[in-house]
């Protein structure tokens, strides 16, 4: 399934393909998984050493200029330019420009909700608390900024975490006519994230 970067470029993590201006791209592992960090990290410098270590890994020990070999094999494929949306910064690394009006885009939130608890499973299993999801089955997807999600969701799980004595920790939801709500319960202590629908 792709998933909206831009508003018009789409990446789809199963089979590895860039969807942009109309037509489906067929990426090889690397230049996905560079695709793809860039992506998630945008409007900032990646370093080079960091792109190594986070796509290739830790234990890569190539000289960092292949990472222009599968960025050039990347661009032409996609016919882009060398500044948008993936500008070399010279001396220090690349940078995936997202325009801030863009930066909002349809997340499923099965998913998210799935991947922040993942993420979060060692803070979870230290204070003892066990992890549930329930969300609405007639919504499953909402447009959001996703980066601005995941720091609310962690803000208030950074909060209640200190207090949090062994139990439970349950994700609910619930639809009105402006929001989506999602409620996280810990043993009782409720908090209510109100994220608006956007209707357009």
């Amino acid at each position: 399934m792709f998933r909206p970067i831009t508003a018009d470029i789409a990446i789809d993590p199963e089979r590895r393909q860039l969807r942009t201006e109309g037509k489906e791209i067929q990426l090889t592992g690397l230049e996905f998984g560079l695709l793809e960090y860039l992506a998630t990290h945008p409007n900032r410098i990646c370093s080079r050493d960091e792109l190594i270590d986070k796509v290739w890994g830790s234990r890569f020990q190539y000289d960092t200029g292949t990472i222009d070999v599968h960025l050039n094999a990347l661009r032409r494929k996609a016919g882009w330019s060398k500044s948008r949306p993936i500008e070399t910064i010279r001396g220090t690394g690349l940078v995936f420009h997202i325009e801030e009006r863009e930066h909002r885009y349809t997340i499923n939130l099965q998913s998210f909700a799935a991947e922040w608890l993942q993420c979060h499973a060692v803070e979870l299993q230290t204070h003892g608390l066990a992890a549930y999801i329930h969300l609405t089955p007639f919504i499953n997807e909402i447009t959001i900024a996703p980066e601005a999600l995941r720091q609310l969701m962690d803000a208030v799980l950074a909060a209640l975490l200190p207090n949090a004595l062994p139990g439970h920790l349950r994700l609910t939801s619930k639809l009105t006519v402006s929001h989506f709500i999602l409620s996280i319960d810990i043993n009782s202590t409720i908090s209510e994230l109100r994220i608006p629908i956007n209707k357009s």
